[in-house]
């Protein structure tokens, strides 16, 4: 008997906790905190590049499923070498909303990073980092 009380004091205690302490979330970096006070933030958005068909290939993914992606190209200088509106699509590889971009730069090339690449997600208003990139001469 005193077994069967102390585990529903039990359970009721915990039960209040849970309820006792609302989720918290923020749109701005989609973080999380749980009753138990452990905090998780949604995965960020990312890049990736290669080479394909002799050009720079602009790839990433995490961003909001179904909604516009502005992918830019910009020398370090800051003047764009490239740019596309690209809606984000689910892919059986990488996780989220997916982008994969051919450019019209020619790719691979010589020499160092030059630039850099990043992706903006209209639906959350919110670049991904910057990927350092080298940057040819334009092919259109």
């Amino acid at each position: 008997m005193n077994r069967t009380i102390r585990t529903l004091l039990g359970v009721t205690a915990t039960a209040g906790i849970v309820l006792g302490v609302p989720a918290l979330t923020t749109a701005a970096n989609a973080s999380t905190t749980s009753a138990a006070g452990v905090t998780s933030t949604a995965p960020s958005s990312f890049l990736f590049n290669y080479t394909f068909n002799g050009h720079l290939k602009v790839a990433g993914g995490n961003f909001t499923v179904g909604r516009r992606v502005y992918l830019v190209v910009k020398y370090n200088t800051g003047r764009t070498a490239f740019s596309k509106w690209e809606t984000a699509r689910t892919h059986s590889i990488t996780p989220g909303g997916t982008v994969y971009v051919e450019t019209t730069i020619a790719a691979p090339c010589a020499g160092g990073n030059n630039g850099y690449a990043r992706a903006y997600d209209d639906a959350t208003k919110t670049w991904s980092p910057r990927l350092p990139v080298a940057i040819c001469r334009r092919i259109d």
